[in-house]
């Protein structure tokens, strides 16, 4: 499967790159283009009362007259709409040339029922808002009774960042070409792209050889062959050891949440790091998850000097504050452990930022994981904004450069950054996962992985996928508890190359 996502700019490089080596013309992609569109329509609607074509003025609206060509010459019912002649010479006039439909002004197009539109208005590259005659078309297009199917991404969809640009179409399937683009993957695009087809329009792989995309779509294909696999002779510290730190005795629990997923996740050791106060409440839980008393810098202190622990949670219900810093700050200066700081003590650096940022600067390599959501990552990250920077994957870019760390921007388009550019946006979360302790179990699960030595970003990622493989196995119902478990099965799975999700 593959999973490099190529922005706009970085598309038009492959279309650039694929002609200048003399494999295809413009006019010939085109053409591709257009029977990969037209094989979709006539398999899927084939018996559809009419087809009406919606023809922009650029390449992507060539694209559309060679659909209504193919359509027409099958026999199907084709009317064909235009916003205005495509530009002389081009290899969008090329297609309305040889085009036998009549092209009639879109400012007349009404759909009929029962019919299908082709959306071919506008691709990927549309960086303003829809306005006049083609908005107008959008918004009828949108009513109820008809199918829609758009080529490259839906009009008045920036394909960037996922934006709605004033009004855009809501389609039933999106058909794009060579790799799928960031709107596909991002909110609010993702949900007016409907099912996403990528059709093979002969651009050779070998073309993002000289293009080097940073962008991947999370799938078991970016990470699977690093996951750790357990040697015949191992034992269970060399499976490596997790710390969790906890809460207070009122707020345990999201602590033990994440230690059990990082043993489900195949660490062979698991401390719970408690209080005085809350060793009572945590033992009555705890079986194979071992327990140790940490009250202050002077308990952890000796803890890390007497026990191999390979990987650290912290923040989970720990509590907001100095000790919170104090703890990670310790971590990050007295430890060479992976780390994953979570929920409280992200927000207990809101005013003290630089504290974390200058001790992640003086790390020799890139060990620690943030997990943010919206909130959180607005109070950490405040001018890395909508406003400022409207793409979420750039958003996460910038806070992962700005931290020295490995950033989980969560959400329901979750975006894996890491310093060094590579970017990952997931595409399996499940509003199943909005449920409490959910953010707790993948603290642990990533925290799991980094233990058993897998490297930092691409445990980041695993974590993310399996999260939502698990959730999406549990179904409706799952509550966090469920989802240790599920997420040892998913892994599972994923270790013997037999997956069910």
């Amino acid at each position: 499967m593959t999973h490099e996502i190529l922005t706009p700019a970085e598309m038009s490089e492959a279309d650039a790159a694929t002609i200048k080596a003399g494999i295809h013309d413009g006019y010939r992609l085109m053409r591709n283009a257009g029977n990969a569109i037209a094989r979709h329509l006539l398999r899927y609607y084939g018996d559809a009362s009419e087809f009406h074509v919606l023809c922009g003025p650029g390449n992507n609206g060539g694209d559309g007259y060679v659909v209504a060509e193919i359509l027409e010459c099958s026999g199907a019912s084709v009317r064909l709409w235009a916003t205005c002649q495509p530009k002389p010479g081009t290899d969008a006039a090329l297609a309305a040339k040889a085009c036998p439909v009549d092209a009639k002004d879109i400012s007349d197009f009404t759909p009929s029922p029962g019919s299908v539109i082709v959306d071919a208005l506008f691709g990927a590259g549309l960086n303003r808002e829809l306005s006049g005659k083609a908005a107008a078309a959008i918004k009828s297009a949108n009513e109820p009774g008809c199918h829609r199917v758009a080529i490259d991404v839906p009009s008045g969809l920036d394909g960037l960042t996922g934006h709605v640009l004033g009004t855009a179409l809501n389609a039933d399937a999106t058909i794009t070409f060579f790799r799928k683009k960031p709107a596909h993957l991002l909110y609010p695009g993702r949900t007016l792209c409907g099912e996403v087809i990528v059709a093979d329009i002969g651009i050779a792989d070998d073309v993002l050889n000289a293009i080097e995309p940073r962008c991947f779509e999370n799938t078991p294909a970016l990470w699977q062959s690093q996951l750790p696999r357990t040697e015949e002779n191992t034992h269970k510290y060399a499976r490596g050891h997790v710390a969790v730190f906890s809460g207070g005795s009122t707020s345990t629990g999201a602590a033990r949440m994440s230690a059990l997923t990082a043993a489900r996740s195949g660490a062979g050791a698991v401390t719970l790091l408690s209080p005085e106060e809350a060793l009572a409440a945590n033992a009555a839980h705890l079986t194979s998850i071992m327990l140790h008393k940490c009250e202050n810098r002077h308990d952890l202190a000796l803890f890390t000097e007497t026990r191999k622990v390979a990987a650290f949670v912290l923040g989970p219900a720990f509590g907001i504050g100095v000790k919170a810093r104090e703890f990670a700050l310790a971590l990050l200066s007295e430890t060479d452990a992976g780390l994953v700081f979570d929920a409280d003590v992200i927000t207990s650096f809101k005013d003290e930022r630089d504290a974390l940022f200058d001790a992640t600067a003086r790390l020799d390599d890139i060990r620690l994981v943030l997990t943010p959501h919206e909130g959180e990552f607005k109070r950490l990250f405040p001018e890395i904004n909508q406003t400022a920077m409207p793409s979420k994957v750039e958003r996460a870019r910038a806070a992962a450069k700005l931290a020295g760390a490995i950033i989980i921007y969560k959400g329901a388009d979750t975006v894996i950054a890491s310093p060094d550019g590579r970017a990952a946006i997931n595409s399996n979360g499940t509003p199943l996962l909005a449920t409490a302790g959910s953010g707790d179990v993948l603290a642990g699960l990533t925290a799991g992985l980094l233990a058993q030595g897998m490297p930092t970003f691409e445990a980041a990622c695993a974590a993310v996928f399996v999260h939502g493989a698990a959730a999406h196995a549990l179904g409706f119902g799952l509550i966090a508890e469920d989802l240790p478990a599920a997420a040892g099965k998913i892994i599972g799975q994923l270790l013997a190359n037999k997956p069910t999700f």
